[in-house]
């Protein structure tokens, strides 16, 4: 098991709060990553701008897989592993703005992620959430000053 994936699984049970980014008293999706980069990394966790629910889908801009770039390295959803960054569309047509950590591959492929409703949970990386998957990030390594 990777550290990223022990991380991660730690923040099992976190309940969900929007734009948070504590374990184990709240966070969103993308709190999560930035929670778990920072646990990983020893650096504190890169800050965002304010979001509201519904921030990028009336412009329709891909914000969060662009945001993703910059920090991450991009590729193909085919070959994630355990550690990797995993961007959804939650529907046809809408941005992709959902963020999970891919945990487990193999047999019963599994995810960890902040879900509205629901609080930091381990998901099956089923059929409906393969057809949502529309990226793949890995995180840069560590450098010596991390």
């Amino acid at each position: 098991m990777t550290a990223l994936v022990e991380i991660a699984r730690g923040w099992i049970g976190t309940p969900y709060h929007h734009q948070a980014c504590l374990r184990g008293v709240g966070c969103d999706c993308l709190g999560l990553v930035r929670g778990v980069w920072a646990e990983h990394s020893g650096t504190p966790p890169l800050p965002v701008p304010a979001y509201t629910w519904d921030w990028s889908e009336p412009q329709g801009r891909e914000l969060l897989a662009a945001g993703l770039e910059v920090h991450l390295i991009r590729k193909p959803p085919a070959m994630v592993r355990p550690g990797d960054v995993l961007l959804f569309r939650m529907r046809r047509g809408a941005v992709a703005k959902h963020l999970g950590l891919m945990v487990a591959d193999g047999a019963r492929p599994r995810f960890v992620h902040a879900y509205r409703g629901h609080g930091v949970i381990d998901s099956d990386l089923s059929a409906p959430w393969r057809r949502r998957l529309v990226a793949a990030f890995a995180f840069p390594p560590l450098t010596e000053k991390e």
